[in-house]
């Protein structure tokens, strides 16, 4: 009787792993791949603002978009939120959006970040990495200039100065 129940639950445990290969192998080969590079279209999310306001990438069509992933950690995002969020006062008026993606850390930790530097753009959180996933992010920061069509004219990762951030911004006015 024992056999035979070790029997079933090996059986049973060898179909899972090979139903769960057999996805596996199925999702790689016909998941639909988003090609995240220079001309494509940016892919569509949406995210919720420490506000409870969601933001879908789509509703920002006819805007230029600066989508920046960061972490409260990076001491480059860091570095870079002030001159993000006064070039923001400026080409607001001018059609151009920020979106800053913190990369799934803690609502507390996020808040006291936003706090300390003023910051009056939308800051999203992507909790499950979904996005970060989806736009191949590595490292931090990366930021995406995405055009009024929703398309990806640059991808920058590292640092950038002021004067940097101001240029990306002109660049990607409507």
């Amino acid at each position: 009787m024992m056999k035979k129940q070790r029997l079933v639950v090996r059986t049973v445990i060898l179909l899972l792993l090979l139903s769960a290969v057999g996805y596996t192998i199925y999702s790689s080969i016909f998941a639909e791949k988003t090609d995240i590079k220079v001309g494509a279209t940016a892919p569509d999310f949406v995210l919720t603002d420490l506000n409870g306001k969601t933001h879908r990438l789509s509703d920002y069509r006819g805007k230029g978009v600066f989508l920046n992933f960061w972490g409260t950690w990076c001491k480059p995002c860091e570095k870079e939120m002030p001159y993000i969020n006064r070039q923001y006062a400026v080409y607001k008026k001018q059609g151009v959006e920020v979106l800053a993606v913190n990369v799934g850390e803690p609502k507390l930790s996020v808040q006291k970040f936003v706090d300390r530097f003023g910051l009056t753009f939308p800051v999203v959180i992507d909790r499950e990495d979904q996005v970060m996933n989806a736009y191949e992010i590595n490292p931090l920061p990366t930021t995406f200039l995405i055009d009024k069509d929703g398309k990806i004219k640059q991808i920058i990762t590292g640092t950038m100065t002021e004067e940097m951030v101001k240029q990306y911004m002109e660049s990607i006015k409507p």
